[in-house]
């Protein structure tokens, strides 16, 4: 059973990202206060979920959530700095919209840069270990998937509406033969080198 904070003094906000390590498409993270006694039996890291049973969760995080933000970073943005920074950014930007100031945060992974003096805690897996943190991997990757299917329209060579801009067989076979996009990160060096950027 998750665990609903890392500490229980200080109203506590979880953070985590979507799309680190994709090809294409901006990196997402969320930001989510729940109440203390929130508890859903199917909440768990997005990635041992399905993807129904993330879109089931969403509305469900959404609505009973104290506060709840997204923030996100163009590959152009990911490009510009680092995948590492521009992820951290995106955990920032969302803890910036959020309408309830938290007094802790609580982040996964074992990286993070200081939020306005507010303490923080890395925690590695923390998704599979605390509620916050797993409901914010829940909407970060659930409004990742849709931005990537919303992509897919536009660029639907590359297989997004099922690879989501991971480097499938697929989605490299693709670039293979049609290059990058304006929505690959051209820094992750995917580009075989006898290809030229579209």
């Amino acid at each position: 059973m998750l665990l609903n904070a890392y500490q229980n003094e200080l109203l506590e906000a979880g953070c985590d990202e979507a799309g680190r390590g994709c090809y294409a498409g901006p990196v997402f993270a969320a930001a989510v206060i729940l109440p203390i006694d929130f508890y859903h039996p199917m909440l768990n890291d997005s990635k041992k979920l399905s993807e129904k049973q993330r879109l089931e969760l969403e509305p469900i995080i959404k609505s009973s959530a104290i506060a709840w933000a997204i923030g996100s970073q163009t590959a152009a943005e990911i490009d510009a700095s680092n995948i590492l920074k521009a992820s951290i950014k995106c955990m920032h930007l969302a803890l910036d919209q959020l309408k309830k100031r938290p007094k802790f945060i609580a982040v996964d992974g074992n990286r993070f840069y200081p939020y306005k003096k507010i303490p923080h805690q890395t925690i590695i897996k923390g998704d599979g270990k605390y509620a916050h943190i797993a409901a914010a991997s829940i909407l970060a990757k659930t409004a990742r998937d849709q931005y990537m299917e919303d992509a897919h329209l536009k660029y639907p060579k590359y297989g997004w509406d099922k690879n989501k801009g991971y480097g499938t067989a697929i989605h490299r076979a693709a670039i293979e033969a049609h290059g990058l996009c304006f929505e690959h990160r051209k820094s992750f060096n995917i580009l075989p080198p006898q290809l030229d950027l579209l």
